[in-house]
Order: structure tokens, then C-alpha cells, then sequence
């Protein structure tokens, strides 16, 4: 580890530090280093928008409000602009469009209808103590909330996609339909994966997060209950916490979506004695805790 071989002492220093302390320096030290990536001068990455490049993005998008971020990156090509802006560039500074009538209520009714059938995969980044960059990919089932699969990269390729969702199907039990981002990273390569397993792939709409609101959701509790409360060493370390934060979701934490049970189906125990007694168990490395009765000795 870096820090062990820069400083010795590093531990006599942790013990007499809390956790979160730990965590949050970490996560300061990361925003200090990504600033400093990002400094002026620096001639790695694209050139900054310029304000009149901006506002022709908006322009476009107004002028022609069924165009898509697609569409309007093609034509800022045509117009000289090949190294100035990217696709994903022009997405995020696209004015926001109200949503078409009766929309949402259509793609909610779809989930509801649906959910048994269903499931929904998202990638997100997790930083290390070294500061290099995992990703993390899952893949939920909407009617149960089970994690069907998860794994962690450095490198998140086409070909690596393809084979989490071949492991996240196994023996042909695949869902009817299965959403996820619209996003380059789930390209022709993974979309013909899917359509070969027999499911039919549903992208959510540009900027709409809330079309795949389960991943959403997942997302902000692994980050709430597991890395808020520790700094990956490496992706190894983050795999193995991964895994057992996933055990401890399935097995011992309620739902409310599930009316308060868990994915794994958590059987209730009344007391069984006069003389039992509440234990606490720990999970997750003793963030999280499993309570049941217990006979006295």
C-alpha cells in the first residue's frame, strides 16, 4: 500500500482516529486530487465548452425539440466542431424538455404491471485509497429486489459486460425484459448479449434517471451502509465487501417495498422463553446488525 510505504507509523496514527474521520479525509484527498488533474494548463483530456459553443447547444435543442443529443452532435460536426465537443458533452448541457403527457404514469404502470418480470442492470465508480477508479456492476430483479449478480472492474470493456450478464443468467432463467442506461457503454456488442438470451432490452430515455429508479435507489444504499463507512484497499478488498454487503442485503435488511421482509424471505421468532434475551449480530464487518433471541446460558 502507498500509504505504508510513504509513512510507517500510518497505524499508530488510524487507532486514535474514528472511522469516519478516515473516510472522510479520504474522500477530501480524492477531491484534491481529481482538482489537481484538472488544473489549468494541463493538456490532457478536451479543451473547456466555450459559452458561444453553449449556447448553440441550446440553440439546437430549442430550435428542434425532437432532436436528441445524437442528432445535435452530428450537426455541430458538420459545422467544424469535431474536437471541441463529444456527444456526452452535448447531453449534459441540453436545456431539460418536460416530459411527454402521460409518460411517466405509462413507464410506472409498465413496472408495476411488469415487475415480476423485470430486471435492471447500472454501472458506478468507486474510488480507492490510491485513488484509482472501479467500477461496479449489478444486476437487480425488480419483483423480489435480489442482486443477481455483481463484480468489479478497472476496466469496464464490452467484452466484460457480456460475460457478467452471461453469469447473471445462467441455465437460460432470464427475465422479459431488462432495463438500463442509454448509455455507449452498453453498446451493439452487449445489446446483441441481451437479444441472444431471449430478452428484450429496455434503454430509459436521455436524462431520466428515474426510469431506472431500483439501480438508483441500490446505489444509494450500498453507498449510505457500506462506502460510507470504509475506503476499498483494492479491487479485491472491494469485491469481498461487495459480496458480503450483498449476503446481509438479502438475508437480514427489511424492505419497504417488500412490506418491511427481506429478498431471502426472513422468517420471524417470538420470544421463545421468559429468560431470552435480545444478541446482536454483527454483519458487515459490524456496521450492520442481525438481532435475535437468544436462551440465557
Amino acid at each position: 500500500m502507498v500509504l505504508r510505504t510513504l509513512w510507517s507509523k500510518w497505524a499508530q496514527v488510524l487507532v486514535s482516529v474514528e472511522p469516519e474521520t478516515v473516510v472522510r479525509w479520504h474522500r477530501q484527498g480524492f477531491r484534491l486530487f481529481w482538482r489537481w488533474k484538472s488544473r489549468k494548463g494541463r493538456k490532457n483530456g478536451r479543451p473547456n465548452v466555450t459559452q458561444e459553443l453553449r449556447d448553440l447547444i441550446k440553440r439546437l435543442a430549442r430550435e428542434n425539440p425532437s432532436w436528441g443529443a445524437p442528432r445535435i452532435h452530428g450537426e455541430l460536426l458538420k459545422l467544424g466542431f469535431e474536437d471541441e465537443v463529444s456527444e456526452r458533452t452535448v447531453q449534459r448541457y441540453m436545456p431539460r424538455r418536460p416530459a411527454v403527457p402521460g409518460s411517466v404514469d405509462r413507464w410506472k404502470a409498465f413496472l408495476r404491471n411488469h415487475s415480476n418480470a423485470i430486471a435492471a442492470m447500472d454501472l458506478f465508480s468507486v474510488p480507492t485509497i490510491t485513488f484509482k477508479v472501479l467500477h461496479v456492476f449489478f444486476v437487480i430483479e425488480h419483483g423480489t429486489r435480489r442482486i443477481l449478480h455483481v463484480n468489479v472492474t478497472a476496466n469496464p470493456t464490452a467484452a466484460w459486460f457480456a460475460q457478467q450478464l452471461r453469469e447473471a443468467f445462467p441455465y437460460g432463467e432470464v427475465p422479459r425484459y431488462l432495463i438500463h442506461d442509454n448509455d455507449k457503454k452498453f453498446g451493439k456488442r452487449v445489446l446483441s448479449v441481451i437479444q441472444g438470451m431471449g430478452i428484450k432490452s429496455k434503454p430509459t430515455t436521455y436524462r431520466s434517471p428515474w426510469q431506472n429508479g431500483l439501480c438508483e435507489r441500490w446505489i444509494l444504499s450500498c453507498r449510505n451502509e457500506l462506502l460510507g463507512h470504509v475506503v476499498p484497499l483494492s479491487e479485491a478488498h472491494l469485491r469481498r465487501l461487495l459480496h458480503e454487503y450483498v449476503g446481509y442485503y438479502h438475508e437480514d435488511r427489511t424492505h419497504l417495498r417488500l412490506a418491511k421482509e427481506t429478498p431471502m424471505g426472513r422468517e420471524s421468532a417470538p420470544k421463545p422463553s421468559a429468560t431470552a434475551k435480545v444478541v446482536a449480530l454483527p454483519r458487515v464487518g459490524g456496521v450492520h446488525h442481525r438481532y435475535e433471541w437468544r436462551d440465557a446460558a
